[in-house]
């Protein structure tokens, strides 16, 4: 239930409204912005909620892209054609298709992602058909232009070859024609034949429309020219108009089976046009809550806000474009303090925090996603009244304070416990004595009807009441007395000062009246206004301190637990080390035993004999020398052993094949060069290699050996730069139009543009393009053809069929 009948002009939800038609791409979808209702219902809110959050996350988080096209109304045609002899159009059955397809492409990228990512658009999808054997039939008789196909039946194929015969042959006498009047001096020399009243004629002057025999069918707005058709192709153009008639039946009559196949599904292509809108309306949303950083907040079936960080979205939008920021609200209503009375003063923006609330609150139960922060927790009120701005009436004889009063008295009698109230100026367009009493004692019945409220006041009686009711709470905005500023900030909890003297003395109103004003008001409401304001600036002051400190902790608790890591990180290596060596140690320890006992052994066996004893000695202290490095450690010398080892292989030729570090087969490159190459045949001091096809002799000096590895990373090198070309050249013929238009141009920058233009048609391998250079005085059309001549991979080029330009343009087709 909403109050007053105007509640979304007061709140500016229809600019929430106009916001979100400006995001839709159809008028399916503005059809159901207008739809937009309040519901109270717990389900329903948060079904419209997870499916616009889930549509957010589609547009944010998914790899690919929303296909959002073509959002055709197709519903008017649909409905027109319900009865029984009318049939779609072209366009309407253009229009049908790309629908069609629209619907397609959406059930597609929604069922190919899991249920439990996106649960209700797949429930948005269930029942909804594609329409597979409709989007065929309309590929059959369209083509991709939206227009009938030649073979979209037998009859029209014939027809239309008849009235290509047709027009070839009227094109081919007018021409012969035209030429034989030109050589007579008829007709001028730059003349081309042209189109009156769907027939084709010569231009001739009127001094010599006897000379050409035929019927005159129209004349140039000056009178310097006549539309001559010449007798000889009279009896063509008749025919030709025959075909033209034969051509439009026989389309009706495809139109007509379309529709009539069509027909049945009407019902279904109907609900298709709902799942389009839908689709439309909730990426809208999405859009929307992109732009002003809304979120889908924690929602619970009671009455209650709390809110951190919350903003108007259209003053956020309007601050934005500005280049200002926005200062967010933080508020709380709960079953302790369910009223909230706001003071403080003028301009301080209590008016904007209550039109926060019931804005965002509105926008909620609505199925929109609100600018909050993600530990924001909300609920759902079945009722919004609101009391804003003045209503007074001439018409109705009603003042500003006698509508307040009937918005009172309505509030009175329908408020519940699940009632949000939000009223501004409470109390206010009376005598403060009356006003702030009758203010009061309404307060007081709200508060025992259980309701929750946002009301704004000036009077210190509101301010005294909330103090002592339990379920009131009061609240201020918060002011820089320093500076005389607002600072627009809602501190819950205490009061809020007027400040209306500081204000005063910041106009300038002379001190002398302020003084005088003072000592009227009393030393007491003074001293009770200035500890009010003492209040606020000390529980600033302690609140910034402790947030200060809050900081500190946390801070100090980020090092602290960084130390912690890195010591535990630094302890469990020293342990791994440790082990490592051990086993290492225990290994050597262990070799170095057996091999002791074994030296013990053999010397034994030897029976102590010189010569044996002596290599026996040799032996160990080979085994010994690793074990015992007089120089570097036990890693250099590893290092110096396995060097000294590739260099012997290096120098080593044992097949006679390998010199230095070439031998046949091996991958080389030329110094300085980046180009590889393999040895196919090693001679004296010069090697035969192969590079790609192509065989060379070259001096051993000049080549310089290469790894697997640098080879590899050569051939991702090259092979990424494949790829490059090979998506530039994609991308060209995607964005490649095959007609250029070099009217207007100087000779030379008109050449130059047809040369790059025929280099990117045979690159991307089209089969013929479209030039338009105009007839004029023919150097255009000379100097181009003149080009074209020497190219090889052009076919052949003509002009165009005199119906679409004639000798202005060139059509030329390639190889």
């Amino acid at each position: 239930m909403l109050y007053p009948l105007h509640f979304e002009q007061k709140i500016a939800f229809n600019t929430i409204r106009q916001l979100l038609k400006e995001k839709c791409v159809s008028a399916l979808g503005e059809e159901k912005v207008d739809e937009i209702q309040f519901s109270s219902n717990y389900a329903d809110v948060m079904r419209m909620l997870s499916q616009t959050d889930e549509m957010l996350r589609v547009l944010t988080t998914d790899a690919d892209e929303l296909p959002i096209g073509h959002f055709y109304d197709v519903r008017p045609a649909l409905s027109r054609v319900r009865v029984e002899g009318l049939f779609l159009d072209e366009l309407d059955v253009f229009d049908l298709r790309r629908a069609l397809e629209a619907v397609r492409l959406l059930v597609s990228f929604l069922t190919i992602h899991e249920v439990e990512v996106y649960p209700h658009l797949h429930e948005l999808v269930n029942g909804n058909e594609t329409f597979p054997l409709i989007i065929n039939r309309i590929e059959s008789i369209l083509n991709k232009f939206g227009k009938i196909k030649d073979n979209a039946s037998a009859e029209l194929s014939r027809i239309r070859k008849d009235v290509f015969q047709v027009q070839s042959s009227i094109s081919r006498t007018l021409n012969s024609i035209l030429s034989q009047a030109q050589a007579d001096g008829y007709v001028e020399k730059d003349v081309t034949p042209t189109m009156r009243e769907g027939r084709l004629v010569i231009p001739v002057s009127p001094a010599f429309k006897r000379k050409v025999s035929g019927i005159v069918h129209d004349e140039s707005a000056t009178g310097k020219t006549v539309f001559i058709e010449p007798t000889q192709v009279v009896e063509a153009n008749n025919r030709m108009r025959e075909l033209e008639g034969e051509e439009r039946r026989e389309i009706i009559r495809i139109l007509v089976e379309f529709t009539n196949f069509v027909r049945p599904h009407t019902e279904s292509i109907f609900a298709s046009q709902y799942f389009l809108g839908q689709i439309d309306f909730l990426r809208a949303k999405a859009l929307f809550a992109i732009e002003i950083k809304a979120i889908k907040p924690r929602v619970d079936e009671i009455c209650q806000l709390e809110w951190t960080k919350a903003i108007h979205p259209i003053l956020f939008l309007s601050l934005k474009k500005q280049g200002k920021s926005i200062v967010p609200l933080d508020i709380t209503l709960n079953e302790k303090q369910r009223i909230l009375l706001i003071s403080g003063p003028n301009a301080g923006g209590k008016s904007v925090c209550l039109k926060t609330v019931v804005l965002l609150q509105y926008m909620l139960q609505c199925g929109l996603l609100v600018p909050l922060h993600d530990s924001s927790r909300s609920g759902i009120y079945e009722r919004l009244f609101i009391d804003i701005g003045d209503e007074q009436s001439i018409e109705n004889d009603l003042s500003t304070y006698s509508s307040h009063l009937l918005n009172m008295k309505f509030f009175i009698k329908n408020s519940n416990s699940k009632t949000l109230l939000l009223i501004d100026e409470f109390g206010t367009g009376t005598e403060p004595m009356i006003g702030g009493a009758i203010a009061e004692a309404t307060l007081e019945r709200f508060n025992r009807n259980q309701t929750y409220g946002v009301l704004t006041t000036h009077y210190t009686n509101l301010k005294h009441f909330a103090e002592d009711a339990i379920g009131v709470v009061n609240g201020a905005m918060l002011y820089d007395r320093q500076n005389l500023l607002p600072l627009f900030q809602l501190s819950i909890g205490n009061p809020g000062s007027s400040f209306a003297i500081e204000i005063a003395r910041k106009i300038g109103l002379p001190e002398d009246l302020i003084t005088d004003a003072t000592s009227k008001v009393g030393a007491e409401h003074l001293d009770y206004d200035k500890h009010l304001q003492d209040i606020v600036r000390d529980k600033r002051y302690w609140e910034n301190k402790r947030q200060q400190i809050r900081q500190k902790e946390k801070k100090l608790q980020e090092t602290l637990e960084k130390y912690e890591n890195e010591m535990a990180g630094i302890d469990k290596q020293r342990k791994e080390i440790t082990q490592k060596a051990n086993a290492e140690a225990q290994n050597l320890l262990s070799e170095a035993n057996a091999k002791i006992e074994n030296t013990i052994r053999q010397i034994k066996e030897a029976g102590a004999e010189k010569e044996k004893t002596k290599e026996i000695r040799k032996e160990f202290e080979k085994f010994k020398s690793p074990l015992n490095p007089q120089k570097g450690d036990f890693k250099d010398q590893v290092f110096v052993k396995n060097n000294n080892a590739a260099k012997t292989n290096f120098n080593s030729s044992p097949s006679g094949k390998l010199v230095g570090a070439f031998q046949v087969g091996s991958n080389v490159r030329l110094k300085g060069q980046i180009v590889t190459c393999v040895i196919l045949e090693m001679l004296d001091k010069q090697a035969v290699v192969a590079i790609g096809n192509l065989k060379s002799t070259v001096k051993l000096a000049k080549l310089e050996p290469i790894s697997n590895i640098q080879l590899k990373k050569e051939a991702k090198k090259y092979d990424g730069l494949k790829s490059t070309g090979n998506d530039e050249v994609r991308q060209r013929k995607l964005t490649f139009s095959s007609e250029i238009d070099v009217r207007g141009m100087r000779r030379e920058e008109a050449l130059q543009a047809v040369m790059y233009f025929i280099d990117d048609a045979i690159m991307v391998g089209i089969s013929g393009v479209r030039i338009l250079h105009g007839t004029g005085t023919g150097t255009l059309r000379q100097i181009i053809r003149h080009y074209l001549s020497t190219l090889n991979g052009v076919k052949k080029f003509r002009d165009e069929h005199i119906q679409f330009g004639g000798a202005g343009i060139t059509i030329v087709e390639f190889e």
